[in-house]
């Protein structure tokens, strides 16, 4: 199993990036292809200071060529426009093979 990993900044105004994210950006993530399950995290505290981090969202894939299949569908591209319009700037995306 692979995961795409988003981690987000805190944004200015976090009630606004929630609505947006939530009913918007979600809806469209979770008709990804090949998408087997999505896990959004919210960043509660750090060992020390305050949190760089706001949310976190892993989204799984059954294996690699699920995660390329799904990179480049049509579904995946509306939901990366619909992502940049919100969140540019706060996001950090990344993939892992889960162990």
């Amino acid at each position: 199993m692979v995961k795409l990993v988003a981690l987000y900044r805190r944004p200015e105004d976090p009630q606004s990036f929630d609505r947006h994210y939530f009913e918007s950006h979600m809806p469209l993530v979770r008709k990804i292809p090949g998408l087997v399950r999505v896990e959004v995290s919210r960043v509660s505290g750090a060992p020390r200071g305050e949190p760089e981090y706001y949310l976190m969202t892993e989204m799984y894939f059954a294996d690699a060529g699920a995660l390329e299949r799904a990179m480049v569908s049509p579904e995946n591209v509306e939901a990366g426009k619909n992502l940049m319009s919100f969140a540019k700037g706060l996001v950090s995306l990344f993939y892992a093979g889960v162990e």
